[in-house]
């Protein structure tokens, strides 16, 4: 045990011997002597948010596993071939409805963005232009920064008073729950409004964000809600797709939501459906690759029909996301094996720059939680950004001398002229002056020329720390479109600088150098080298930013940089969705265990002693089990004793928590069985009903009389739950528990007596550190 640094992993279970009023929490499952009980009180840790070597109990895990009790095979035994094949028929048209959704939710951020930031723009704009000539510049920059100030103000405090979960991009919170993870409020109807709401305000507020990221998180509550036909914050049921009301069901629809918002974000249906493979879902098979995909292209279709008759020519499909690259065509496209070596160059700068923007914010992360935790202080730190941004931004303009001319094929949307000649526009404007997604665009295929390699400088070192800063502020806001933007600034650097080598050594070569160096094809490959650097996806992205630019020819070197992105990155510091999760202390569960963990069994994982069940139970024994806070368990093992022997009692079987809540609320209790023979049995229906959010414990009523009732619960708990041996390594539970989706996993010895249970905290606890393997504590943070 030499390469395993131990530290004491508290659990929230408490000693039943412990006396009233002290929670001793128990060596889960490792007997290790030396740690008095004093230690291990003074070592508790407190609530402590920001430390990442703690995991956090409040995290629940979903159920993707059929409970195959006795309602369940009758309810199947029900079903006619028809039923079935009604039921194939009704998830392709809850994928479809998702696709159809999510591609509206697309438009309307869209429209409303384009409108609110047209006006803003244009009220800048001329208000700069009257002072230009009078002087009093001062005015527009106060103009623009109580702009940008109120749209933020806004964007914030609905995200902070309302719903904190909608800050940020909601990507990490997606991950976690395609992983597995019960995030509370993640897939709610107030989360989704205010993301929507709150994207739209930090977009047209002027802040480094994009609109992409937070489509995914919309997709993904779309999907939630309208696969379950109904909404619990409505409280509308429409009593429509009721067998859906389970976790399974649930979760491979939410990875159909969050592809449809990839494709619906980048017009990347492939995209999406790789995004839900490679970010989420543990669990897959090949009919729900194609429903995903069917979403995906629905969506990516709706926003193209509406946007079409938005710009007044309907019918015409060319746009097909939110964010377009536009098409790379003719001289830009062709590339030279020699320019590829340049390619992976930059991608290894791409992914030093992006293990920097993660470190930073990282560090900054790590400030918020622990400083800036009140929301009031949240919409203040909001708003700061917001005038920091306009500021920034104004000044640089204003001393840019950087002037191009305005000629018939520029396609600038708000040229801003300021103190240059007639005829003429500052460029530095058109980088900041903008919303993200045009800058982006003007990047790839402005002319060669019209950026001056200082004006590019001093943009990608401003807008590098401002997006850095931004990203993790109480606004819903992505991190894709600054990455993309930053990238392609630093990108078309590179071009300009490598023309002007060439140019520079070979005489009379002036027009191959053109080609040899076209600043929007270094752009574009700038652009995916930052972003794989601070995100790390690499299938995914491939497909992303070649379906975005609408050209497989540079799908080779998009690959070879997004791979050198990801390995010199990863050698510094892991990506900024990961280091999320982690600072979130989420038991997220790898796709691996960890590599040196073959000689940990699974009696040294387990959480013991296990609360067990018997087959015939007293009621009140079941109340009092759920209603003690310590444990706080959500499975119990049932076992059944053999009559007339003392030998200990077997497993026969697991119950949930919910399940016990929904038979205590329906009063399913022998005796009041016998007495009244006309009441109606229980079915699955009634399971489902109470799905997602069971009531508690509290809420039900059991009276004195009641609880020396018995329950039977036979017929309602799993009578074949997964079960080990206590002599089964880690990585074998592990591979177990991640492939099939488990929540609780229960560990036997040769007689089949229950000795434990893994549950997903106790696999998550243990990962690869710089000393070996780490064991992570439990907190109740």
């Amino acid at each position: 045990m030499a390469n395993i640094t131990k530290k004491v992993s508290w659990s929230s279970r408490a000693d039943e011997s412990a006396a009233a009023g002290e929670a001793t929490p128990l060596l889960n499952g490792s007997e290790q002597p030396q740690h008095s009980r004093q230690d291990s009180l003074r070592g508790r840790p407190k609530e402590i948010p920001h430390n990442e070597k703690l995991l956090s109990l409040k995290y629940e895990s979903l159920d993707y596993d059929n409970i195959e009790n006795q309602l369940f095979l009758e309810e199947e035994r029900r079903m006619s071939y028809m039923g079935f094949r009604c039921l194939e028929i009704s998830r392709w048209v809850v994928c479809g409805l998702i696709g159809f959704l999510t591609g509206l939710i697309a438009c309307f951020i869209d429209i409303v963005v384009e409108q609110l930031a047209g006006i803003k723009y244009q009220v800048v704009k001329e208000n700069i232009e009257k002072f230009t000539e009078a002087g009093g510049l001062s005015i527009s920059l106060i103009l623009w920064a109580v702009l940008n100030f109120t749209f933020v103000m806004v964007g914030a405090i609905i995200v902070a008073f309302f719903e904190p979960i909608a800050a940020g991009s909601g990507i990490p919170q997606i991950k976690c729950y395609l992983n597995g993870v019960k995030i509370p409020r993640v897939v709610r109807l107030k989360t989704l409004v205010i993301k929507v709401c709150g994207v739209i305000c930090s977009v047209v507020g002027g802040l480094a964000v994009g609109k992409e990221g937070p489509m995914i998180h919309s997709g993904a509550v779309v999907a939630a809600g309208v696969s379950q036909g109904r909404s619990t914050s409505l409280k509308r049921d429409f009593k429509i797709f009721e067998y859906f009301r389970r976790d399974t069901e649930k979760r491979d629809f939410v990875s159909a939501g969050a592809a449809a918002g990839v494709s619906a974000a980048f017009g990347a249906p492939v995209g999406g459906v790789l995004f839900s493979l490679e970010e989420g879902a543990s669990f897959w098979n090949q009919m729900l690759t194609w429903r995903i995909f069917f979403a995906s292209m629905i969506s990516t279709f709706t926003l193209n029909f509406f946007l079409s008759i938005y710009h007044a020519n309907p019918g015409d499909l060319s746009n097909p996301g939110l964010i377009n690259f536009g098409r790379f065509e003719g001289d830009s496209v062709t590339y030279n094996l020699y320019e590829i070596p340049l390619f992976i160059a930059m991608g290894a700068i791409g992914g030093l720059l992006g293990a920097l923007f993660n470190v930073l914010n990282y560090w900054l992360t790590i400030f918020r939680i622990r400083y800036v935790h009140r929301p009031c202080l949240q919409v203040m730190e909001a708003m700061l950004v917001a005038a920091v941004t306009a500021t920034v931004s104004f000044t640089m303009i204003y001393f840019s001398n950087d002037c191009q001319p305005l000629g018939p094929e520029s396609t600038e949307e708000y040229p801003l002229q300021l103190f240059c000649a007639d005829g003429e526009y500052n460029s530095m404007a058109t980088a900041f002056f903008n919303t993200p997604e045009r800058s982006v665009r003007s990047l790839f295929h402005n002319q060669p020329g019209t950026y001056n390699p200082l004006t590019l400088g001093l943009f990608t070192l401003t807008y590098f720390f401002l997006a850095c800063w931004t990203y993790g502020l109480a606004v819903s806001a992505g991190v894709f479109i600054p990455s993309l933007l930053i990238g392609a600034a630093w990108g078309r650097l590179c071009g300009i600088l490598l023309a002007s080598i060439t140019s520079t050594s070979s005489v009379g070569a002036q027009h191959s150098s053109a080609i040899w160096a076209d600043p929007g094809k270094y752009a574009l490959i700038g652009a995916a080298a930052q972003l794989g650097g601070i995100v790390r996806m690499t299938l995914s992205l491939t497909v992303i930013m070649v379906e975005a630019t609408g050209n497989v020819t540079y799908g080779l070197p998009i690959m070879l940089v997004l791979m050198t992105a990801k390995i010199v990155g990863d050698y510094f510091e892991e990506g900024l969705y990961d280091i999320h999760i982690k600072l979130q202390s989420v038991p997220f569960l790898h796709w691996e265990a960890p590599a040196t963990s073959h000689w940990l069994t699974a009696r040294e994982v387990m959480s013991s002693p296990v609360t067990c069940l018997n087959r015939i139970e007293k009621v009140g024994t079941i109340v009092d089990i759920l209603s003690n806070t310590s444990t706080n368990h959500n499975g119990f093992p049932v076992v059944v004793q053999v009559p007339g022997s003392d030998e200990p009692a077997k497993l026969c079987g697991l119950i949930l928590r919910s399940q016990l809540i929904v038979l205590l609320k329906h009063k399913v209790f022998v005796e009041l069985a016998r007495s009244r023979l006309t009441r109606r049995k229980l079915q699955l229906k009634d399971f489902r009903d109470a799905y997602p959010r069971f009531p508690p414990i509290q809420s039900i009523h059991v009276s004195q009389d009641e609880r020396e009732c018995m329950m039977e619960l036979t017929e309602f708990m799993n009578p074949t739950p997964y079960t080990v041996p206590q002599e089964t390594s880690l990585p074998r539970v592990f591979k177990l528990f991640r492939a099939l989706g488990l929540r609780h996993l229960v560990v036997v010895d040769d007689e089949n007596r229950v000795v434990g249970l893994v549950t997903r905290k106790d696999l998550a606890r243990y990962h690869l550190g710089k000393h070996g393997l780490e064991e992570l504590q439990l907190a109740q943070t």
